[in-house]
């Protein structure tokens, strides 16, 4: 693994408190695939960019969503995704990659992302907005 991924997946898998770097990975991948399908144009690539190459790739390629989930709906979309995962589980992967994914992005770009998002996103990226 690349310094870069490592410390990505080991920032989840402590956050998520997974037993393995294998449970980080897969919330990573499935979070980060179903954001994808959220994000377009600049603010998808700039961070992507941000991110370590194969995961890059997911965010780029996404799963297709014929509309933009609310918070809830991409906390089951995700639980849907996870074998064996409820959306109790499923919020706590989403919480672990996003909050990563955050700290990632900085605060300039998390905004962008934001406002390409459903209200609500911002808790699931573990940086409440002012309303």
């Amino acid at each position: 693994m690349t310094p870069r991924r490592e410390a990505f997946l080991d920032h989840v898998k402590e956050r998520g408190e997974y037993d393995t770097v294998e449970e980080a990975k897969r919330a990573a991948r499935v979070v980060l695939a179903l954001l994808g399908a959220h994000l377009v144009g600049e603010v998808r690539a700039q961070l992507a960019a941000r991110l370590p190459d194969d995961f890059a790739l997911i965010l780029l390629n996404p799963l297709q969503s014929a509309e933009p989930l609310s918070p809830e709906r991409f906390v089951r979309a995700t639980a849907a995704w996870i074998e064996g995962a409820t959306e109790q589980t499923a919020t706590w992967d989403v919480s672990a990659v996003l909050s990563t994914v955050a700290d990632t992005a900085g605060d300039d770009l998390l905004n962008e992302v934001l406002l390409q998002l459903p209200t609500g996103y911002d808790l699931l990226f573990g940086r409440p907005q002012p309303t």
